[in-house]
């Protein structure tokens, strides 16, 4: 209904009524004009709640609103009609706003039950990243794979809202605890590691002398198994020291190409499809080798790339000539990064390139930061100081190893 108006009147003193299920009461007056125009103004009143009813309503129903905010509203309404200065059914309305609280309601409720699972699921799922934590902490030895899980854990971490303060604040403290014990803990496993050289050299040893009794031998699958198996010890023993490491691999990988490039060149003559790649990579190799790395480190270095790069286009070759020949060039890039790091530790400070470039670094920085200063840009000069501060404590770090 719009003619609000059939729910009042104005007397003949200008007094304006609204008709209710108790009874007239007054809403008014109105000495303006005629008592039609009385009406219609008071009228235009009610329409304007029944709009702003009717917007409230929508905006629940659609699920636009906080179901909270429009049952503050429904009963902000709902409290001024009985006073309120308005013609209309306000009895009507009243009804619709009582409707409209209870529906507002349950959806206020059904919105906090809905927020609270989420809290719960946040903090499930920040108690299960904090049980892994811990889990890893106290158990695992793949140092690497577990304080990568760790840093993903901490990301994900940081992607989870909804936790209350409090159980937060406890999360956190236990998840700090696992990954500071975690840290601890492979500290003290990489200081065992110097204990463990001396005997894995012992152990070695033992491993290069049974690969060189199979270098000779033309049993081409038990032979390369055993030597597979070897391999495999060999990977899972202690590294010993960096000098005693590298003569006893270069044996053992010695006694191991030689029985494979015979068994490459053997297979070679069944495998046409792949001799191809075969014969590149081998004349790539001996290219390598043939390498002057003690004379020209830079130039071999150079080449060497080269070499890699064109190795890679060189396609796939015989399985079982691969690792053969890529252990060898492995061998050749060992040697030049040796000879490389060698004639840098020879390298006097005041020829090291690497330090005449941080030198030239220091001096920029030295240089902004006067530019800065001369400008008088507080954040400028804040920013070049740290710079200067960073560059110069590289190069005094260099400069002490040199």
């Amino acid at each position: 209904m719009s003619d609000w108006t059939a729910f009042g009147r104005v007397d003949a003193d200008g007094t304006v009524y609204v008709k209710t299920t108790e009874g007239e009461r007054v809403v008014g007056s109105w000495q303006a004009g005629a008592p039609e125009e009385g009406l219609a103004h008071f009228a235009r009143r009610f329409a304007d709640l029944v709009t702003e009813v009717d917007l409230t309503e929508a905006r629940l129903n659609s699920g636009a609103a906080d179901a909270g905010h429009s049952l503050s509203t429904i009963r902000r309404i709902r409290a001024t009609l009985p006073e309120a200065h308005v013609v209309g059914d306000i009895d009507a309305l009243a009804a619709r706003l009582d409707k409209l609280a209870t529906l507002a309601e349950e959806k206020a409720a059904e919105a906090r039950a809905a927020r609270d699972a989420a809290r719960g699921e946040a903090l499930a799922r920040k108690t299960a990243l904090v049980e892994e934590a811990e889990k890893l902490a106290a158990e695992s030895t793949g140092w690497k794979t577990a304080g990568d899980r760790l840093k993903e854990i901490l990301d994900e971490w940081k992607t989870i809202r909804g936790v209350d303060k409090k159980a937060d604040g406890e999360l956190w403290k236990r998840f700090a605890a696992a990954r500071d014990g975690f840290t601890r803990r492979r500290g003290a496993h990489f200081a065992t590691l110097d204990a463990q050289r001396k005997q894995a050299q012992t152990v070695k040893e033992e491993l290069v002398a049974e690969a060189e009794k199979l270098k000779d031998s033309t049993e081409w699958v038990a032979t390369a198994n055993q030597l597979k198996e070897l391999m495999t010890q060999w990977k899972a023993a202690p590294r010993a020291s960096k000098e005693s490491e590298q003569k006893l691999w270069e044996r053992f990988r010695a006694a191991q190409d030689a029985f494979f490039s015979r068994r490459s060149e053997v297979f070679s003559a069944r495998d046409n499809e792949q001799r191809g790649n075969l014969e590149r990579k081998q004349a790539l190799l001996a290219e390598a080798e043939a390498l002057d790395i003690d004379g020209d480190p830079k130039g071999a270095q150079a080449k060497l790339r080269e070499i890699q790069a064109q190795w890679h286009e060189a396609g796939r070759v015989p399985r079982e000539a691969a690792a053969g020949l890529e252990r060898r060039l492995r061998a050749i890039d060992d040697k030049v990064r040796e000879v490389m790091d060698s004639a840098w530790r020879r390298t006097t400070k005041e020829d090291n390139p690497l330090l005449a470039q941080m030198r030239a670094q220091v001096a920029e920085a030295e240089e902004r930061l006067a530019r800065a200063q001369s400008a008088g840009d507080t954040r400028r000069i804040k920013e070049a100081e740290q710079a200067l501060a960073s560059k110069r404590q590289f190069l005094q770090l260099a400069e002490q190893a040199g």
